[in-house]
C-alpha cells in the first residue's frame, strides 16, 4: 500500500524537520521516516474498521427497532443494510482483525461519531436507492459501500478534524489512503470470505530500500546537491529562495542521481506536485525548470548517465500555468513585499 508518492511526501516533511531540529542524528531521523510510514497504513486499516463499527451500529439500532416492533405488533424494519454481505466479509476479515488485536485500535471511543454517520447514512440518497433496490446481491452490497465512502466518508471534515486529533502523521495521510481504500473495496470477492487479502503495507522490499536510500542520499550528499542549485540558479540569490523549495530539489536531485531506473521526467513530476502541496504558488514552475537545467548539465558533464525524455504533457502544463518561472521567481517574502507595494 505504502507507494512512493506517500514515500516522497514523508522524506520532504522528514528532511525539512531534520534541517529544523539542533539535533542532526540521521539514525533517529530514519526511525522516524519508518515510524511514520507505518502510520499510514495503520490508517489504512482503521478507515477499514469505520465500515464495520458503522455496520455493527446499524444492528444495533435494528435490535432496538426490531423490539419496537415486535411490542406494537407493527411490521418488521429490513435487515439489509446492517446485513449488508460486503461489510460482514470485512467484519470477518483475519487481516483486519489482527490488525485490531494487535493495535488495540477500534472506533468504541468515538461511538457519538459513529453514529453521526450512520444516521448522515440512512438520510441519504445512496441508502435509499439501495434499500428500495430489488438487486439483492454481493456486488450491489460491494458497490454500496463504495458510493458510501466517496460521498460520505472520504469528503467529511469532521472526520478528517476528528483524525487529526488522534494522530498528526494522519493530517496529509487520509486523501492518498481514501484511494486505497476504495480500491480494496472494489477488490474484495465474496468467495474469499474471510481470507480476502487487504493491501499489504508494502508492495515489496524494494520499496523500503527505496525509502531508506533515497533519505539517507538526501542527507549524506547535500551540499554536492546543494552545490548543483547554486550552479543553476544564476542571477538568484540560491539563499533567499524558499527554504522548502530548496529541500524538495535536494531530494529530487537525490533521487536522480541514486535511482538509475526512474526517468528524470517522472522525478521532476512528482517533486513539481509536491512543491505545489507545500511550498510557494510560484514554486511549482521554478523547481521545474531548476531541475530540468540541473539534470541536462550533468548529463553533459558526464556525471549523470541518464538521458532526457521529451516534455511531457504534465511538464508542458506546468511551464504554461507558471509562466517562466526559472526567470520570474520571487520568494515568499519576496511576493509579499510586492503585494505590499501595490497596495
Amino acid at each position: 500500500m505504502i507507494n512512493r508518492e506517500i514515500i516522497r511526501i514523508k522524506i520532504v516533511q522528514l528532511t525539512y524537520a531534520y534541517y529544523q531540529n539542533g539535533n542532526k542524528n540521521i539514525d533517529s531521523a530514519e526511525k522516524e521516516l519508518f515510524f511514520s510510514l507505518s502510520k499510514a497504513y495503520d490508517l489504512y486499516n482503521y478507515m477499514l474498521a469505520l465500515i464495520v463499527s458503522i455496520t455493527k451500529e446499524a444492528r444495533r439500532q435494528i435490535e432496538i427497532v426490531q423490539s419496537r416492533a415486535r411490542r406494537e405488533g407493527t411490521d418488521m424494519p429490513s435487515q439489509k443494510f446492517a446485513y449488508n454481505r460486503f461489510a460482514l466479509q470485512l467484519e470477518e476479515n483475519k487481516m483486519l482483525n489482527d490488525f485490531i488485536e494487535t493495535q488495540k485500535k477500534t472506533w468504541d471511543n468515538e461511538i457519538e461519531f459513529v453514529r453521526k454517520l450512520y444516521k448522515q447514512i440512512t438520510e441519504s440518497q445512496i441508502y435509499k436507492d439501495y434499500m428500495a433496490d430489488t438487486d439483492d446481491s454481493y456486488a450491489a452490497d460491494r458497490e454500496l459501500w463504495r458510493k458510501i465512502y466517496r460521498t460520505l466518508i472520504q469528503e467529511n471534515e469532521e472526520l478528517d478534524a476528528l483524525l487529526e486529533e488522534q494522530s498528526l502523521y494522519w493530517n496529509d495521510d487520509k486523501e492518498i489512503v481514501d484511494t486505497f481504500v476504495l480500491k480494496t473495496i472494489k477488490r474484495f470477492d465474496e468467495k474469499n470470505a474471510a481470507k480476502q487479502e487487504l493491501l499489504p503495507e508494502y508492495d515489496s522490499e524494494e520499496d523500503r530500500d527505496y525509502a531508506r536510500k533515497l533519505f539517507r542520499a538526501t542527507i549524506m550528499n547535500a551540499d554536492e546537491y546543494q552545490r548543483y542549485m547554486s550552479e543553476a540558479s544564476h542571477n538568484w540569490d540560491f539563499n533567499r529562495l524558499a527554504y522548502m523549495d530548496i529541500v524538495i530539489m535536494q531530494i529530487a536531485l537525490a533521487e536522480i542521481m541514486t535511482f538509475p531506473t526512474i526517468p528524470i521526467s517522472v522525478t521532476i513530476n512528482e517533486f513539481v506536485d509536491i512543491a505545489k502541496l507545500y511550498s510557494t504558488p510560484r514554486s511549482g514552475g521554478y523547481i521545474n525548470g531548476m531541475l530540468d537545467a540541473i539534470a541536462r548539465h550533468l548529463i553533459q558533464t558526464g556525471r549523470l548517465m541518464k538521458h532526457m525524455d521529451e516534455p511531457r504533457n504534465k511538464r508542458d502544463k506546468a511551464k504554461e500555468d507558471n509562466g517562466n518561472e526559472a526567470n520570474s521567481y520571487e520568494t515568499a517574502d519576496e511576493s509579499e513585499n510586492n503585494e505590499q507595494n501595490k497596495q
